[in-house]
């Protein structure tokens, strides 16, 4: 199974074993942490599973689409490496992700 390592708000780094074919929102919020509110449960209506995506990894994902850019545009800590955890699907691909959680808005 592929592994996500997410860095949390206070820097903590935590490896975890993911579900191939979850979104990466589901992956975290099934390892129980907490930061990622993901309040609308991943149905792209909220900005809440925010997170900065390593760069070496922005290729390997699909593009942002429309829904997503503008939810991400309501965040006062988008960058260019801002994508919606909800959005981006975990597969065998992705072992080694790396994503940090964006600052709460």
């Amino acid at each position: 199974m592929p592994v996500l390592t997410v860095t949390s708000r206070d820097g903590t780094v935590r490896d975890i074993v993911g579900e191939a074919g979850l979104s990466v929102m589901e992956v975290v919020r099934n390892a129980g942490l907490d930061e990622l509110l993901a309040l609308c449960g991943g149905c792209c209506s909220c900005a809440t599973c925010h997170v900065h995506v390593e760069t070496a990894w922005l290729s390997r994902l699909p593009p942002i689409d429309e829904d997503e850019n503008a939810l991400l545009d309501s965040s006062s800590s988008r960058t260019a490496n801002s994508r919606l955890a909800c959005q981006l699907f975990f597969t065998d691909a992705l072992d080694g992700l790396n994503i940090t959680v964006a600052a709460e808005d």
